[in-house]
């Protein structure tokens, strides 16, 4: 597996593929590689170094941001501006800057740079797509330093002048932009139509009255040919329309609103273009992750639909219901509109524009189910392609990069996936960051946080039998009669008529003479017979490891069926997270010949042998040992510093002692105040919130000590007020000066509602005298700002009123310290 990795080089998450340059460029934070697609250990040029200049980054920490991870010069953007040229967007330490790099030399001229506001984001961990389509880079990311306002751009316009969306939160409102896409609708269309331009991302609905800050998965397009308006919305997208992307389960109302990313696979005729999704959710503290696929008829028919309004009054979203404009608001410029007068979208009248500016999302919905759903695992990125297998069928196989560093390689067979394999790619855990392609080298490219990664796309030669390779369904691979291997398809020389290739397994549900169940393939590396010796009333364990994880496992014991218990039942069963035989108590009945088998639609793979003993005890061997000499010099050392620790604290309490008449025979000593800490207990249950009443008659919020703690188990410091309920109180103390019991659950429901100096606030209640000595868990004492009770009358009372007023008024109080 080839890789790439420059020392003191990080980020190579931005990857450029030019299969006709032969060349596999990688953006990394401040520096650009140029790799051999074949192999990409080896470097074609020497790498551009492009860093933001030392003030750059001053200023950059000046305002707040990091100097570890933040201002630098990340490269977001890199692609073909033309057949000499890249044209390379970075952050520039949040001053984003653009350039060109000359790709015969490979070098970049820094004295040219050009403001990259609006054409890459000013934070590197901000969302951020853009395309070159004839020398005009689309580019959608947030416009501001501080990321608030978003924005829909086409710049380098050497044909159209810059176009820009309506900075309007019912255009664009809060979005995270995540891919983008160029789909030629003009090529073979009757109607004279225009290329377009997606962009998927996800923002905050406002059309959900239920939930408005809800985030939802959308797809919006502009038409390449769109120059603006001539009054109403100059220079803005007069094409601009968004829709929901919908990925549910409806019988289940489970809908996937996170939109993580979108892979466009392309056909050379654009009506089979397809866009595949990843989405994400978490259930509780599970991840959530599923694909989707929409086909590029169904979105259209979305844009051609109703629309949807923002009515005034209620300001309620609905169904728009009223006339529509004519010519259509939102619709490219064809071959009707030139016959009616209009040849661009400045003709077009202000009732259409208008019409647009106020109604850019789209009533319907593209609607998708998931194609593969997975529990505990959250994908990250995604590559389509399209593979032929043997019966001429087109099948899509999905390559899934997840946020632990696994691969996931999946191929659709009909309305589902069926995963084929899973891939560790790094030692350390780390997020995929990007996924391409090479159909040139057959080969899938992985950037991520430390390293790039070439793998085949497809590795045949680890299904070592036919029912193997057929069972594994992989649309590249095929068992070769002939050979007797698997082998790829496409890198087969010799005649097809030798090949097998099953992925629907129709030779093992007809029962074909071939495969005919149950078959049994013997595995040569696992015929070996290994002894295992077992004590009486232990645990027997005898690991499996099965071939896919859709084979169930099957034993037998002394060539007879060994019937298996269900996972938590008393007896023998196969524990999958050991991926084991597990045994309790074994006896003699439990020794014999254990052979398992993995089995998967009706063939079993043999896996593992064993010849297991049962002994009544196991042998103890002693061996005498000679005296340690060392052990006597380990007592003398001991006896000495015992020695050495009571001389000295005779020495302390000596010089304590005459410390103590020193101080006697001069001025009083003052009595050492003590500060005594009473632990809190706090509750080991989840958190809930239980409403009380609190004393004034205001509403307040009890919540569990269960917020209280960080994910690690520390103990978080909230700085306010922990307010008691004044209605709870704890058995008042029978010893006076008893410090009073720790409430049980601490309050920090408006811990900024109170004009005090933040301490502790100790309310008195009325409940009678009993509890001047130590009240309950909301119980007597003052705290700062609080105040005693009207009809609390006690000695403690007014020798308590006396003590602060003499406090308040000695010229060296600590204004900062309280005590009672």
């Amino acid at each position: 597996m080839p890789r790439f990795r420059a020392p003191g080089w990080w980020n190579y998450t931005l990857l450029r593929l030019e299969d006709h340059d032969r060349v596999l460029y990688v953006g990394a934070r401040e520096a650009i590689f140029a790799l051999d697609p074949s192999d990409i250990s080896r470097q074609l040029r020497a790498p551009v170094e492009w860093q933001a200049p030392p003030e750059k980054k001053r200023e950059c920490v000046s305002k707040g941001k990091s100097n570890q991870t933040e201002c630098f010069n990340y490269i977001r953007f890199l692609q073909s501006y033309n057949q000499t040229h890249l044209y390379s967007c970075g952050t520039y330490a949040f001053q984003p800057k653009c350039t060109y790099i000359n790709t015969e030399g490979f070098t970049l001229n820094s004295a040219a740079l050009e403001d990259g506001k609006g054409k890459c984001p000013y934070d590197p961990a901000k969302g951020h797509t853009g395309l070159i389509v004839d020398k005009e880079l689309y580019s959608a990311t947030l416009n501001t330093f501080l990321g608030t306002e978003p924005v829909i751009l086409r710049s380098l316009g050497q044909q159209h002048y810059t176009m820009k969306s309506e900075h309007l939160p019912t255009w664009l409102n809060e979005p995270d932009f995540v891919a983008s896409a160029l789909v030629e609708e003009s090529r073979g269309s009757p109607e004279g139509d225009d290329d377009k331009i997606y962009f998927f991302f996800s923002e905050r609905a406002q059309e959900l009255d239920c939930d408005s800050e809800l985030t939802v998965a959308r797809v919006a397009r502009i038409c390449k040919g769109d120059v603006g308006g001539t009054r109403t919305l100059q220079k803005k997208w007069t094409t601009f329309q968004k829709a929901r992307l919908m990925c549910s389960l409806p019988e289940r109302h489970v809908t996937f609103n996170n939109l993580r990313t979108v892979y466009t696979v392309s056909q050379p005729d654009w009506r089979n273009t397809a866009f595949y999704g990843i989405f994400h959710a978490q259930w509780g503290d599970v991840d959530v992750s599923v694909v989707c696929q929409y086909r590029i008829a169904d979105v259209r028919k979305v844009f051609e639909g109703a629309y949807k309004e923002l009515r005034e009054p209620s300001q309620r979203w609905g169904r728009y219901t009223g006339a529509v404009p004519s010519p259509r608001p939102g619709a490219c410029i064809t071959r009707w509109h030139r016959e009616n007068g209009y040849n661009s979208s400045l003709q077009l009248p202000d009732a259409t524009l208008s019409f647009a500016k106020k109604h850019p999302l789209m009533e319907e919905q593209a609607q998708a189910r998931p194609l593969l759903l997975t529990k505990g695992i959250n994908f990250t990125q995604l590559a389509v392609d399209q593979v032929i297998a043997l019966d001429q069928r087109v099948y899509s196989v999905l390559f899934i990069g997840t946020a632990h560093g696994w691969l996931q390689r999946a191929v659709i067979l009909g309305s589902e996936a069926h995963v084929i394999e899973e891939i560790q790619l790094f030692e350390s855990p780390q997020p995929v960051d990007s996924l391409t392609i090479s159909h040139l080298t057959k080969s899938l490219y992985v950037g991520s946080r430390t390293e790039v990664l070439q793998l085949p796309l497809a590795n045949c030669s680890r299904y070592q039998s036919s029912p193997d390779c057929l069972l594994s369904r992989d649309p590249y691979c095929a068992w070769d009669n002939e050979g007797r291997t698997c082998v790829r398809v496409d890198q087969h020389r010799g005649s097809t008529s030798t090949l097998i290739q099953d992925l629907l397994l129709d030779r093992f549900s007809r029962g074909n003479a071939k495969f005919e169940k149950p078959v049994s393939i013997p595995s040569p590396e696992h015929s070996v017979l290994r002894n295992v010796t077992v004590v009486v009333g232990s645990d027997l364990v005898l690991p499996c490891q099965l071939v896919s994880n859709l084979a169930q496992p099957s034993w037998l014991l002394n060539e007879r069926e060994l019937v298996l218990s269900p996972e938590g039942a008393v007896g023998a069963r196969f524990d999958r997270a050991l991926r084991a035989l597990v045994i309790p108590d074994a006896g003699p009945m439990q020794a014999g010949r254990y052979t398992c088998y993995s089995e998967e639609q009706g063939v079993r793979f043999q896996t593992e042998r064993f010849q297991v003993t049962v002994v009544a005890s196991a042998p103890v061997v002693m061996k005498a040992r000679a005296p340690d000499a060392s052990m006597g010099l380990f007592w003398v050392l001991v006896i000495t510093l015992g020695a050495a620790c009571l001389l000295l604290m005779g020495v302390a309490l000596y010089l304590r002692r005459r410390l103590k008449l020193a101080l006697g025979k001069g001025a009083e000593m003052k009595p050492l105040e003590s500060t005594l800490v009473y632990p809190i207990t706090l509750p080991k249950e989840p958190p809930t919130f239980v409403p009380s009443k609190m004393s004034g008659d205001e509403d307040r919020f009890w919540e569990t000590g269960g917020n209280y703690y960080y994910s690690d188990g520390s103990l978080k410091i909230v700085p306010g007020h922990a307010l008691c309920p004044g209605g709870s109180s704890a058995p008042p103390s029978t010893i006076p000066g008893q410090p009073i019991h720790s409430p049980s659950r601490l309050s920090l429901t408006n811990i900024r509602g109170s004009g005090s100096n933040g301490y502790i606030r100790l309310n008195m209640s009325a409940a009678g005298e009993e509890r001047a000595g130590g009240g309950g868990a909301g119980g007597g004492g003052l705290g700062a700002g609080g105040s005693l009770g009207n009809d609390y009358t006690s000695p403690f009372k007014e020798e308590l009123l006396r003590t602060l007023q003499q406090r308040s008024v000695l010229p060296d109080a600590n204004p900062e310290e309280s005590s009672v």
